[in-house]
């Protein structure tokens, strides 16, 4: 009877990772998806209005920041415990993803301060869009 009890425990708990790693993944995808679209409408807005291109950096670290938690927060909204894990885990597989396609695209690319600030304000904007998918569920 134990037994039967344990092994009802490991099936639920490797079925609920397993829900728990797609919901990462979808979150992760639905960030980048959101900046593509995000960033496609600024660069028309760039394109055919009067827009500076001085305006690039700022709004291209907003719309990451955005995207990131909107895509943290849907990932997490769902379940009830780590949060911030799985925010984080979101900013990171969002983080890594772009600058795995950057090192692909340009071929001088490299790892500098900047991006390692921009890697760790991904992970927090995860994680805080993850405490607050989490926050959300419990209404």
């Amino acid at each position: 009877m134990e037994k039967e009890s344990t092994v009802k425990n490991i099936y639920t708990e490797e079925s609920e990772f397993k829900k728990n790693i797609i919901r990462i993944l979808k979150g992760s995808i639905f960030a980048i998806l959101l900046s593509l679209i995000l960033l496609f409408i600024f660069a028309m807005l760039l394109a055919y209005t009067n827009l500076s291109e001085t305006t690039m950096v700022p709004v291209v670290t907003i719309i990451t920041g955005v995207s990131i938690f909107i895509g943290s927060t849907i990932s997490t909204i769902k379940i009830r415990k780590n949060g911030l894990i799985n925010g984080s885990l979101v900013g990171l597989i969002y983080i890594l993803f772009i600058y795995l396609c950057s090192s692909i695209y340009f071929a001088n690319f490299s790892i500098n301060l900047n991006s390692i600030i921009i890697i760790c304000a991904s992970i927090v904007c995860g994680m805080i869009g993850g405490i607050i998918g989490v926050n959300l569920n419990k209404k």
